[in-house]
């Protein structure tokens, strides 16, 4: 499987499938688990039909985390080329500032961590995805220092 990064708005809106979305909550990084897995992966899912990518990445952070106040933005956007199909999602960070009850869906748990957990279900693009947040938050970071 090959990934390439790309700027905000190269990608048409339209091509973008899914939102996964780099979630902290009190200072630490959300994981969530698959109720078929053992292991853990950063919230996403696929876009509905008609529905905006930033409301797919809200609607997918509560559905996976119960997440019930928070700021979401966007990071980057990618493509997933397996050589017989290319599919493109868009990367987000969250703020969780509250968290309710984990609704009825396919997740059994949500867990904090430090740093990015060692077992992943997406080990080949979860590593990267973690990597362009660090980035984004770092850059983020000089600029409000810059600023003051």
């Amino acid at each position: 499987m090959k990934y390439d990064f790309y700027e905000i708005g190269s990608v048409s809106s339209k091509e973008l499938k899914f939102a996964v979305i780099c979630a902290q909550y009190q200072d630490k990084w959300v994981f969530v688990r698959h109720k078929e897995r053992k292991s853990w992966e950063i919230p996403g899912g696929h876009r509905e039909s008609g529905e905006n990518i930033i409301d797919t990445a809200k609607r997918e952070l509560f559905e996976e985390t119960g997440a019930k106040e928070f700021e979401v933005e966007p990071i980057c956007d990618y493509s997933m080329d397996d050589s017989f199909n290319k599919r493109f999602g868009r990367l987000f960070f969250a703020k969780i500032f509250e968290i309710g009850q984990l609704p009825n869906s396919e997740i059994d748990e949500i867990k904090l961590f430090d740093k990015l957990p060692k077992k992943l279900t997406y080990f080949e693009v979860q590593p990267q995805l973690f990597e362009k947040t660090m980035a984004f938050l770092s850059h983020r970071e000089q600029i409000r220092m810059i600023q003051k």
